[in-house]
This record gives structure tokens, sequence and C-alpha cells, in this order.
């Protein structure tokens, strides 16, 4: 599983419904989280994951001090999009995307779903915000920082480098 998360001042997702561009989640300050599922995806990646993002220290802390609280000490919220494209491969001849790495719609979008899940379970329902499955979506974000990192259970299983959180936690 990997999660790229952006920390944001705020966040929506607009969807068409009836033609009518109509915005189905928004978020205030917190994490913009796309979310894209691995074949080999398993409970234990998306588990995993959802830990990471919950405890992830992106925002400076009472005194001043960077690096130190994480969204639960914030009381900020989370909005997530499921996003299959962060699987996507080019090879050196061809320029058009192969999604050959990400876990097929029904099956996804039960990971997807557990995913939420776990979630709202680590933290607090209503905190945990989603986009549409599988639908086309405007996503509109206001960066705080900006910050941008990668969650990956791919690497952590490989052990291949340290991942993007651990590096943070370390300054």
């Amino acid at each position: 599983m990997r999660v790229v998360i952006q920390r944001v001042k705020s966040a929506s997702v607009t969807i068409d419904i009836n033609q009518k561009p109509t915005i189905i989640s928004t978020i205030g300050p917190g994490i913009m989280a796309l979310v894209g599922i691995h074949i080999e995806d398993t409970k234990e990646d998306l588990e995993w994951c959802a830990k990471r993002l919950l405890s992830v220290k992106l925002w400076e802390n009472e005194s001043g001090a960077a690096w130190r609280q994480h969204i639960k000490q914030k009381d900020y919220e989370i909005l997530c999009v499921s996003q299959f494209t962060l699987y996507g491969t080019l090879s050196k001849k061809n320029t058009k995307p192969n999604y050959e790495l990400a876990m097929k719609s029904i099956q996804a979008e039960e990971m997807y779903n557990s995913f939420l899940e776990t979630l709202r379970s680590g933290y607090e329902v209503d905190k945990i915000k989603d986009g549409k499955f599988g639908a086309m979506m405007d996503v509109a974000l206001v960066n705080d920082g900006p910050v941008t990192l990668v969650i990956d259970s791919r690497e952590e299983k490989m052990g291949s480098r340290v991942s993007s959180v651990e590096s943070i936690d370390e300054r």
C-alpha cells in the first residue's frame, strides 16, 4: 500500500452529481492522503499504513518545536482519496501508464473501505473523510508548507530503506 500524504490547511473533493459539481467532502487543517493499493496488499499492509498515518509528526508543538505533533494531538482531520494511479508504471518504450500493479477495482474498494475503518477505529469517526471510490474527482487543497511524504508498506517489507516517516522523526 502506498499513501502520499500532504499537510494541508484545507482540502475538498468535488464530483458531478446529475451534471452539477457537488462538494462531497471537505476538511480544514489536517492531512490529504492519496491511497494506492498494490495487487499483493494484505490487511497487515493497510493496518501498518494506517498506524503510520495516524502517528506521523507533521506539526510543531505549543513551544514551536517543529515535527513534534501528530494528527490526533492537533485534533485535525484526514481526507482520503483512492488513487490507483500511484501504482502506475512507465516502460522505456511506452509513455502510456501500465496499472497492472494496482489491485483490481472490486477487491481494491473492499481494501480501501477497510483502510478507512482502520483509521476511524484508531481516531475519531467524524475526523476521517473520503472521496468517492472509482469516481472522477476534482481534488482541491491548500498545502501547508508544503509538506509531502510517502508511506509505503512495500518499503517496510523489503527493508530496502528507511521510510520517509522515520527520517522525519529523527530530525
